[in-house]
This record gives structure tokens, C-alpha cells and sequence, in this order.
């Protein structure tokens, strides 16, 4: 038998026990690498919301379109009538699952175990992110928010997943919501299935049933698509793109807010100086990672912190200029003898450190690495777990830190910045510090006005392209594929968004 027969059949027998047989015509099988955690996964806790968000069994009061603008979604509309009042009024007739209707009231209640820490829909990420002082009722269709604080953010707070709007549950709607599908099993680790519901406000669902199947290996989904075992691989190996779509199967890939970067060492060692930092992020030929790291389809060139075009980006260009970036060594003291820099008598060497959790950081930083050895910079390369990359930065061990974040969870610019560059930043391991920074993040949480606050972060991404503060590699992309015939989907820039009612496969 050759390989390819020897390898088909090894897949199916693996994939026969891994993945469901096909259900019956109208029913969408997607396959992904993580699944459910629990038999009845509360949407609140943890991460779960954004599988139930995904598969279009929960809702949020606000959410984000594929623009990463701010909508409002089971909200008719929310205004602001203090500092750290909120008034969200809701759309009219909506009903859960079970036909209860959703209330003022009933809102407040699937809220209120958010920042309850013995309930099973707590979850303490998201609490902070509310930072509610109260919750209240104006009649059953108006909830007042008041807030510790004042926080430009917190409508956007709204759109998170995990502030999914429940009704009470029960055995034939354990996860009873408004979506326009219901939620009816999970296997932890294995399956996330859900069912049409017929009475959607806005429409009957193009799907009978979604279910949603584990694959940790990308490798496996890919066979498992090839056999027919799934109808939807969601982050498709990008170096079999290109074929797969040539044998009919759809392709889908687009930007999102994923951003990978390196956190600068501002404290000490040669990434200290502002124009060292310049000159290894004019060296980084961002094209050229993404075209050998991603097969040119997973990602495209980062600009700035947010996908370009989209939401809050400044309009930014960063250069790859590797002429320029050897002027800039030259003007911060740095001397070239026999092809090499030499810094304050010694060769200038930057450490760079990433983890091996996601498959393109490995060589995204040796590609780095090789971008500096062009110009006479040395470069070391040490992977390890996320956690030891951070502590070696923080600890003036390394001197660039490789990672990878969503930078737009809820669409507001604000918390991850504010997380990574403010002064007193809780992942601000590089230690960077600039008060006119600072100055800009507090007042961007406390304008209001969405045009200033544009403006308030076009300057913000100024400041930090100036400054290198961080340097930008990629916006990754999110490469899916599907079998012919799936309408009404596209990637979402924030990957929390998947099946909508107008979703539909047909044959």
C-alpha cells in the first residue's frame, strides 16, 4: 500500500472514533482545537462564553461588528446620565429560550453571579472589567449601571461574551438565552452541539444544528475535512490554504485583533535606548515573517496595535529599512567593525525570549534573529512557557519578549494598552514609563466623546511608534475553510463571532 492510501486510512479509522458521523442534511459540523469544559458550560465563567457566543446560543447587551465598531444588540440603546451611570434600555419582545421574556430584572440577575465568587457563573476577569457599584431597574425595560468610577469603556465592556443575558435554567434549557440557537449537549473536550431555534426574533436560522468538535492538532481537523468527517475546519494549517481551495473547498481568512509583538526591556540592557529600539523594529522585514512564517495568508504586516483600517488603528506605516535602521545604531553610539555592531566596547547582542504554546512565535522570533544578523546585530533565541519569558524580561534578563494578544477583546483600545505600556501596567514587564503616555491612557477612559477618544489613541499609537514602546510584527489571521455551499460567514476580527441566523449550508 503506499503512503497516501496508508495515511487515508489511518485517518479515518483515528477520525471514526474522534469526530461524529455527519448528521442529516441542514447541520453544519465545525471542527476546532479546544473545546467545552463542562457538561453544561455556564457562558459567564471562564472563556465559555465565546463558544456560545460562536455557535449563536448566547447574546450580550452590546456588540462588536466586523468593523470592530460598537452596535447595540440585545440593547435598543444605552445612555449615559452621570460619570458612572449607564441606562441601557432594552429592545422590545425579546424572549429566552423558553419563552420567558427577557426583563430589566432578569438582566440584573444574569449578571449579578458574575462577581459572586461561590457561584458557578463567577469569574473574577470579568468583574474587575464591570466594576460595578450597583445594578438597578427603571420599569422592565430600562437597566441602570452605576460604576465605581467613570469608564469611557464600559459600554464596550458589554459586548464581552461572558456577560451573556440568561434566563433561568432548567433541564430543557440548561443554558437558557436569545440567541438563534439552543443550546441541547456537551462533552467535555469533544462536542459543543446546538439546534435552530424556529422562533428567532430576526429570523428561522439557515441551520438545523451546529456541532462543534474537538481537534487539538490542526493537522488531524485537516484529514478530518479532506474525508468528509467535518464541514469546517476553523484555523486551518496554513501551508495546505492554497491546495484545499483548489479542490472546490471555501477558504476564509481575514485579520484579526491578535496581534503578535515584542515587548521591549525599557529599563535595561540596549533595548533601553529609544533608538536602538527604532533600529531593530526597521530591521524586521514584517512581509517577509509573514510570508515564510504564515504562508502568506495567515496574517498580514502590523502597522500599528490595531488591524489596519479597522476600529481605533491610527493611520501608521512602519518601515522596513534596513539602511535606516543601521544610521539609527550609529547615531545612539554604536560602532561597526568587521561587519559587526559593537556597543560600549562590546558586540551589540539583543536576547530575545517567546514560548512554543502558539506554532508561530518559535520562528517568528529566529526570523527576527536572522533580520538582525543581516545588519551585524547578534541575536539569541530562547523558548520556554509563557509565564518564564515574562519573568525574564521583567527581571532584566532578556531584552525583547515575543508574544501574542487580542488587543481589542471587548473593541475598546483602552485596557490592553493601559495593561501593557502604562506605567503602573499589570503586564508591563519591559518596565516601559512615559508620563505623556500615561496622561493620554487615563484620559482616553475618562472622555466620553467617541471622536476625542480617536484621537486620544491615534496619539497614543503615535507616541508608541515614535518610541517603539512595543514593536509589531503581525496581525494574525484567522484561516478557516468550509465544504461548498456555506453562505452568511465571515471571520471576525475579534474570533469571538461564528454562526449568525442568516448562516446556512447547502448542497
Amino acid at each position: 500500500m503506499s503512503l497516501l492510501p496508508r495515511l487515508a486510512c489511518a485517518a479515518f479509522l483515528a477520525l471514526s472514533g474522534t469526530f461524529p458521523a455527519l448528521a442529516q442534511n441542514g447541520s453544519l459540523t465545525i471542527a476546532v482545537g479546544s473545546g467545552p469544559t463542562a457538561e453544561v458550560p455556564d457562558p459567564r465563567a471562564g472563556y465559555n462564553g465565546w463558544m456560545s457566543n460562536q455557535t449563536g446560543v448566547t447574546e450580550t447587551l452590546m456588540g462588536i461588528d466586523y468593523d470592530l465598531n460598537l452596535y447595540a444588540r440585545l440593547a435598543e440603546s444605552m445612555e449615559q446620565s452621570s460619570p458612572t451611570t449607564w441606562r441601557v434600555t432594552l429592545r422590545d419582545g425579546l424572549t429566552f429560550h423558553d419563552g420567558s421574556p427577557v426583563t430589566s430584572q432578569a438582566v440584573i440577575d444574569a449578571i449579578t453571579p458574575i462577581s459572586i465568587e461561590d457561584h458557578a457563573g463567577h469569574n473574577a476577569r470579568v468583574s474587575k472589567l464591570l466594576d460595578l457599584a450597583g445594578m438597578s431597574t427603571d420599569g422592565d425595560s430600562v437597566v441602570v449601571f452605576e460604576t465605581n468610577s467613570p469608564n469611557a469603556a464600559f459600554p464596550w465592556t458589554l459586548s464581552e461574551p461572558g456577560i451573556a443575558i440568561l434566563g433561568e435554567a432548567s433541564a430543557d434549557f440548561p443554558i437558557n438565552a436569545t440567541g438563534p440557537y439552543i443550546f441541547k449537549e456537551a462533552v467535555p473536550d469533544q462536542l459543543y452541539r446546538v439546534e435552530a431555534d424556529a422562533d428567532y426574533r430576526l429570523g428561522t436560522p439557515g441551520l438545523d444544528e451546529v456541532r462543534v468538535v474537538v481537534a487539538h492538532d490542526p493537522a488531524t481537523a485537516a484529514l478530518a475535512f479532506e474525508a468528509g468527517e467535518v464541514d469546517m475546519v476553523i484555523n486551518y494549517p496554513e501551508t495546505d490554504f492554497e491546495r484545499i481551495q483548489g479542490t472546490g473547498a471555501l477558504g476564509f481568512s481575514a485579520p484579526t485583533a491578535r496581534l503578535y509583538f515584542y515587548t521591549v526591556n525599557a529599563v535595561s540592557g540596549p533595548m533601553a535606548n529609544p533608538l536602538i529600539r527604532q533600529a531593530v523594529s526597521m530591521a524586521i522585514d514584517r512581509q517577509g515573517v509573514v510570508n515564510a512564517v504564515l504562508s502568506g495568508v495567515g496574517g498580514v504586516p502590523a502597522q500599528t496595535i490595531f488591524p489596519q483600517g479597522k476600529g481605533w488603528a491610527a493611520d501608521i506605516s512602519v518601515a522596513y529599512d534596513p539602511a535606516r535602521a543601521e544610521e539609527l545604531l550609529a547615531e545612539a553610539g554604536a560602532i561597526k567593525e568587521s561587519g559587526r555592531w559593537m556597543l560600549d566596547g562590546e558586540p551589540l547582542v539583543i536576547d530575545i525570549v517567546t514560548y512554543s504554546s502558539r506554532a508561530a512565535l518559535p520562528p517568528s522570533a529566529e526570523l527576527t534573529q536572522a533580520f538582525l544578523s543581516a545588519i551585524g546585530v547578534g541575536a539569541n533565541v530562547r523558548v520556554g512557557e509563557w509565564a518564564a519569558s515574562n519573568d525574564l524580561i521583567a527581571a532584566g534578563e532578556a531584552d525583547m519578549f515575543l508574544q501574542a494578544w487580542v488587543t481589542t477583546p471587548q473593541g475598546d483600545p483602552g485596557a490592553v494598552l493601559e495593561a501593557l505600556l502604562k506605567s503602573d501596567g499589570g503586564s508591563n514587564a519591559g518596565g516601559y514609563a512615559n508620563p505623556a503616555l500615561d496622561a493620554l491612557l487615563d484620559a482616553g477612559r475618562l472622555t466620553f466623546d467617541q471622536d476625542e477618544r480617536k484621537a486620544i489613541y491615534d496619539e497614543v499609537q503615535e507616541i508608541i511608534a515614535a518610541d517603539a514602546a512595543m514593536i509589531p510584527v503581525f496581525h494574525v489571521s484567522q484561516v478557516n475553510v468550509a465544504r461548498a455551499g456555506l453562505t452568511g460567514y465571515a471571520v471576525h476580527p475579534t474570533e469571538t463571532y461564528w454562526i449568525t441566523h442568516e448562516t446556512a449550508l447547502t448542497e
